[in-house]
C-alpha cells in the first residue's frame, strides 16, 4: 500500500529495508585526509558520528562514484550504490598511505528512517542525510535550505549486521512503525528533488547539472581529480543540461518509465527530444511526479511532453537547477562577458 507507506513516512512513523545499498570501510590513521585529497569533499576536520557526503569525479569533472559518509573516530563508512567498483577503485589510489579498504556489503545492511538526527554513541552506525542543506564550503542553485522542498524530509541510514536485518525491521515495527517499500521512500525522495546517483547520473553527469554542489561539494579545499571542471563550470555558470520535477498528468492513467525521452512542445506537437525522465514516482498528494534532466537551453515555463509506451504524457516543470544555471556566489565578471554568456543575474 504505498500509499499508506508514504503517509506514515511522512509523518516518521515507517521504516524501509535499504539493504540494496553497499558499505564500504576505510580504516587507519590516513583514512580522512586521503579521502579528502582524492574526492569532493572537505574531510580533514571531520569529528566523529557527523554526516556528510562526498563525490569521485573523473578528470573531466564527471560523476563516478556517490557515497555518504560518517566516521566513528576508528573507521570511516561510505554508503554507497557502487560497492565493489569505489572499493576497487580506492585500493588503487592508496599506494603508500596507511589505509585498509574493504567492502563490508555482505556484513552489513542498511535501514532507512524518518528521523532527522545523527546517531549517537549508543546507537549503531547512522548516516544522516543532509540534503538540502548547503554544507560549509558548498554552494547552491536551487533555493535556499528552508525554502527547498527538501526540507521536510527527515532521512537517515542505519546500519546493522545483515545477518540482524529482519530482527532490527521487526523491532522497530513492535514500535508502531509501518514496514514501507521503495516505491514510498522513492516517492518523497522525487518530492525533495533529491538526486540519486544510479537513477539521475549518466556518464555525462556533473554535480552541477543537480544541484549537488550544495551537500557534496567544497568549493575552496585543496585540488582533486575533476575539480578543474568543478571550478570553471562554476565560475563562468551555465551547466549543460538541469535537473528538473516534472509534474505528469495522470488523467490518461499512463506513467512513462525511467529512461524515457522529454520533448518539447512546439505549436502544440511534441518536438525535439530536449532530455530523459530519470525517476518515475507516484505521490500520496502531488500525485505522478519524475525526475527528469533536460538541456539548459529548455525554457522554464516550456511545455513538455513525456513519451510513454501508447502515448506522450503532459508534463509541466517544477525548476530544481535554474535555466540561467548561475549560483548566487559565482564571481562577479571583471569586464566583458564571452558573447551569450548574459549579465550576471545578481548584479
Amino acid at each position: 500500500d504505498p500509499t499508506a507507506e508514504q503517509r506514515a513516512l511522512a509523518r516518521g512513523g515507517a521504516v524501509v529495508d535499504q539493504s540494496h545499498l553497499g558499505v564500504v570501510t576505510v580504516t587507519g590513521p590516513d583514512r580522512l585526509t586521503w579521502l579528502h585529497s582524492i574526492t569532493s569533499q572537505d574531510l580533514t576536520g571531520l569529528p566523529p558520528r557527523t554526516s556528510t557526503e562526498l563525490l569521485v569525479l573523473s578528470p573531466q569533472g564527471h560523476v563516478e562514484h556517490v557515497a555518504g559518509v560518517v566516521d566513528d573516530g576508528e573507521t570511516t563508512w561510505l554508503i554507497t550504490e557502487t560497492p565493489v567498483e569505489l572499493a576497487a577503485w580506492l585500493n588503487r589510489m592508496k599506494f603508500m598511505l596507511r589505509v585498509e579498504i574493504v567492502d563490508a556489503t555482505d556484513d552489513w545492511a542498511a535501514i532507512g528512517e524518518p528521523v532527522d538526527a545523527e546517531g549517537t554513541a549508543d546507537e549503531p552506525i547512522t548516516w544522516r542525510d543532509p540534503w538540502p542543506t548547503v554544507a560549509p564550503g558548498g554552494t547552491r542553485y536551487g533555493p535556499a535550505a528552508d525554502e527547498h522542498p527538501g526540507a521536510d524530509r527527515d532521512w537517515r541510514l542505519v546500519l546493522v549486521p545483515r545477518a540482524e536485518l529482519a530482527t532490527q525491521i521487526a523491532a522497530r515495527e513492535a514500535t508502531g512503525w509501518r514496514l514501507a517499500g521503495t516505491w514510498a521512500s522513492e516517492a518523497l525522495r522525487v518530492e525533495a528533488w533529491r538526486p540519486r546517483a544510479s537513477h539521475e547520473a549518466d556518464h555525462r553527469t556533473i554535480p552541477h547539472e543537480l544541484d549537488w554542489l550544495r551537500s557534496a561539494v567544497h568549493m575552496n579545499k585543496g585540488c582533486y581529480r575533476g575539480q578543474e571542471t568543478v571550478a570553471r563550470v562554476h565560475n563562468l555558470g551555465r551547466p549543460p543540461r538541469r535537473l528538473v520535477m516534472l509534474h505528469l498528468d495522470g488523467s490518461g492513467h499512463l506513467i512513462p518509465v525511467a529512461g524515457a525521452e522529454v520533448r518539447e512542445v512546439v505549436d502544440g506537437e511534441p518536438g525535439r527530444v530536449v532530455g530523459h525522465v530519470t525517476t518515475v514516482a507516484r505521490h500520496h498528494e502531488i500525485g505522478p511526479v519524475a525526475l527528469a534532466v533536460v538541456k539548459r537551453s529548455v525554457p522554464e515555463d516550456a511545455l513538455l511532453v513525456v513519451d510513454g509506451d501508447a502515448d506522450v504524457v503532459a508534463a509541466s516543470q517544477e525548476v530544481v537547477v535554474p535555466g540561467e544555471g548561475v549560483t548566487g556566489d559565482r564571481p562577479a565578471a571583471r569586464g566583458p562577458l564571452t558573447r551569450g554568456l548574459g549579465q550576471h543575474p545578481m548584479l
